[in-house]
Order: C-alpha cells, then sequence, then structure tokens
C-alpha cells in the first residue's frame, strides 16, 4: 500500500473516515465521562457532517497518536514458520489450549503462545485443498499486505501434513458471545449502553466493507467467517476485531484469491467442492445440533449449493446485527410440551415480526438489559437494514460500501442522541425487572 509512506503533519487538517469507526467511550467500565469531549477523534468525528471514503492508512493515522503506534500499524513481511517452531512454543502441541469460550474456537485446536517474540494466537485448520508451500508464500503476501484497525492481523502460518497453522496477532478482550451471553450472569452484559453496540456494529461494518472492498488488491475477497464468535471485543471503547481474515484463501476454500476471471468450469468445480464439505459438515460427530448452530448464519444459497460469495457474508453479518441488538442466539430451541418436540425460532425470525408490530413491539425484542434506554428510530433504521443483509435473495441485498455508509450514519445519529439525553437527578432508580 503505497500510502503507507506517508507521514503525519501535525498542520494537517482532521480527517474524516470509513475504515475505522471512532472511540466510544466505555461508561460503566471507563472513570472518563461518556462524552465527546473526552475522547478526540469521538469530538472530530460527531462534528462532521458527512461520512467520506477515504483510505485505510488515512484511518490509521488519524487513530493513532504516536511513532510506536505507527510503526504497528505498518505491513510486515508474512512469516512462513517451520514447524518446530510451533511444536516448542506450544509444547508439542500439548500446552493448554486456548479459548474465548467461542465455537470458533472450539471447532479448532487453537493455543495462545509467544513465536518470535510477540504474543500470538495459533489456529490449527484442515485444509480443503492441499497447497505448496510457493503458493502459501505467495498468498500469505497478498493477505498480509492488507491492514485495518477491526480486522486482527494474520502474522503468517505454517503447514504440517494435512494441517495449516495459522498465526494471529492476540487481542486481549472477549468474543461477542461472551459479551451479549455470559452463562455464569445471564442477567449481565458489559454491552449495558446502546452507543458501545452501535460502536461494534460500526466497526464490523467498516472492517467488512474493508475485506470487500478496499484492500487495494484487486481481488474479490470473501471472509467466509462472519459469527459472533469470530469478533472480538476490546476495552476501553468497545472496538470490534474480526479474526479469521484469510482462512479461506489460506485452506483453499476458495479460488477468490487466485483470480477474479472464474469461467463456468471453475465455478462448478469451487461449488462442488464446497458441496462436499458441507455434506462433510452435515456428518460432523456431534450431530444436527452442532450443524443447525452454525446454520444460524450461513445463507440460504449456501445451505443449499456451498457456493460462498461476498453477499454470504452479507447475510451473516445482518444475523450477527440482529444478535447484537436483541442478546439472542441466532437460533433458539424451546421444548413444547404438547409435542414432545423442540421447536425452533431463529433471530430473524423474531426481528421480523417485532418489526410487524410496530415501535411497541421493537421495545420488547430489543435486549432489555439496555434498560430501554435507547434511540427508537435510529434502532428501527437498524433492524430494517440488518433484515436487508438477511433477505432470501442474495441479489437483493446490499453491498457492505452501501451498508457501512447507512450504519455510519446511524452512528452519528446516535451521538447526537447521546449528548441530548440529560440524566435526571433526584429519583430513585429500581434494578428489579421490568
Amino acid at each position: 500500500m503505497g500510502a503507507n509512506t506517508s507521514e503525519p503533519t501535525s498542520s494537517r487538517t482532521p480527517r474524516t473516515r470509513s475504515t475505522q469507526s471512532p472511540r466510544t467511550p466505555a461508561s460503566h467500565l471507563s472513570p472518563s465521562p461518556s462524552t465527546s469531549e473526552s475522547n478526540p477523534t469521538t469530538a472530530a468525528y460527531t462534528n462532521t457532517s458527512s461520512y467520506t471514503k477515504d483510505t485505510s492508512w488515512d484511518t490509521s493515522l488519524s487513530c493513532q497518536s504516536s511513532l510506536s503506534s505507527l510503526r504497528e500499524s505498518l505491513s510486515e513481511n508474512p512469516h512462513i514458520y517451520d514447524i518446530t517452531e510451533i511444536r516448542t512454543a506450544t509444547n508439542n502441541f500439548l500446552a493448554k489450549r486456548y479459548s474465548t469460550s467461542s465455537s470458533a474456537v472450539s471447532a479448532a485446536a487453537c493455543w495462545r503462545c509467544n513465536l518470535r517474540g510477540r504474543d500470538t494466537v495459533v489456529f490449527q485448520r484442515k485444509f480443503r485443498r492441499k497447497i505448496q508451500t510457493s503458493q502459501l508464500k505467495e498468498r500469505l503476501s497478498i493477505i498480509c499486505r492488507s491492514n485495518h484497525m477491526s480486522i486482527i492481523k494474520l502474522l503468517g502460518a505454517s503447514i504440517s501434513g494435512d494441517h495449516i497453522y495459522l498465526v494471529y496477532e492476540f487481542i486481549q478482550g472477549s468474543n461477542l458471545v461472551e459479551c451479549l451471553r455470559n452463562p455464569r450472569n445471564p442477567s449481565y452484559t458489559v454491552l449495558s449502553t446502546w452507543i458501545s453496540r452501535m460502536q461494534i456494529a460500526t466497526d464490523l461494518a467498516h472492517g467488512l466493507d474493508y475485506v470487500h472492498n478496499n484492500t487495494g488488491l484487486n481481488l474479490s475477497i470473501v471472509h467466509n467467517h462472519i459469527k459472533s464468535s469470530s469478533i472480538i471485543v476490546t476495552e476501553p471503547f468497545f472496538n470490534a476485531k474480526i479474526y479469521h481474515f484469510g482462512t479461506t484463501q489460506l485452506r483453499s476454500e476458495t479460488d477468490a484469491i487466485e483470480t477474479l476471471e472464474t469461467g463456468s468450469s471453475k465455478r462448478e468445480t469451487e461449488i462442488e467442492e464446497s458441496n462436499a464439505s458441507f455434506r462433510e459438515l452435515k456428518r460432523y460427530d456431534s450431530g444436527d445440533r452442532h450443524f443447525e448452530g452454525l446454520r444460524g448464519y450461513m445463507s440460504p444459497e449456501f445451505r443449499s449449493s456451498g457456493s460462498v460469495t461476498q453477499k454470504s457474508d452479507v447475510f451473516a453479518f445482518g444475523v450477527v446485527i440482529l444478535e447484537l441488538l436483541s442478546g439472542e442466539e441466532p437460533l433458539k430451541y424451546r421444548y413444547d410440551k404438547e409435542t414432545g418436540d423442540f421447536l425452533r425460532t431463529s433471530v430473524i425470525d423474531t426481528a421480523t415480526a417485532a418489526m410487524a408490530e410496530g415501535r411497541e413491539g421493537l421495545r420488547q425484542w430489543v435486549d432489555r438489559r439496555m434498560n430501554d434506554s435507547f434511540p427508537v428510530e435510529v434502532a428501527e433504521k437498524l433492524i430494517r437494514l440488518a433484515l436487508d443483509c438477511v433477505h432470501v435473495d442474495p441479489d437483493n441485498r446490499p453491498d457492505m460500501g452501501r451498508v457501512a455508509g447507512k450504519i455510519s450514519k446511524l452512528y452519528l445519529e446516535s451521538r447526537i442522541w447521546l449528548d441530548n439525553v440529560k440524566v435526571p437527578t433526584g429519583i430513585s432508580v429500581s434494578l428489579a425487572p421490568r
């Protein structure tokens, strides 16, 4: 990325940004007040009347204030790790496996370890199609050029037998599943404010828009692993970062990294191989319940044909947004005493029903742990946008560039709403369920 060689100057005027969302203070975990003045980047953002697209490097510069942070944001040469390095760092894979209580981590072996002086997370994945070391170097050199504040960096990889070991930087935080649904305390969530959830939605939208449209690699890249368990939420500003960028290409789940010119014969081969992996997933030892859990994020066309496209990512993103707003799982099962069967309900169905009931239904559907403190009009717009993303017909789903632009405007409206909200004094507050 050629823009990486430019350096910031003190006389440069503030920029508007698209690939990085503003920082939002954490009102209940951080002692700083939740006002735009407490965060200079937020103040500059809220004073902007329009949201203009810019490069990801402009975004990084506007969010960094020190040379050390600037150096960390620069692209690195990808590492091809020798498998002996991975074995040594993980004590021959006998070290305690790293877990964030996420399905993404439990579906593959994962270790937190130190590699070449860096705190990393190593994911063990099985190849869909085996690639040679020369191919791995080529693909890594392409993927590791990408830089975005909402994408967790892929540092390198290693090959051993039928497995590839993907090395990502370690990010301190919790995944979105744990933030929304902590089994140890279901009535509590760190995301108790509307603005914290809007921050996450904005980060995710711009991160995925970057993957689809703004890497500057002239490639049609599909993430294919968008789900709440693949999203890390960091403190103190509740920024969201997406894991597993590049996994699809390095495991050869698709051929998108190789070329944009996809012929009909090549497309048929891709679908056939995706179908094979789809059938293999259905035969997973855990049975249908495991498969159904993944299906909550799967687009209808993927379930029917195994075809992976950017519109499949848009569908999964829409599910995550509905999950973020409601706090509910993508799929829930309820036992019916009359029939003795388990009835399945999706967050898409409940959101559609809530919107049909009007604003009162919407208020009942939105996560009550926010204590009914949110801008209803903004929430309504965001839910409609998420429902557009999960449209059955992929041609009717918006692209991520349009989605990111709309969510940016909704974030601005949310900031204005927050600035206008005044906490009443001289009243008692009840913590009892409403």
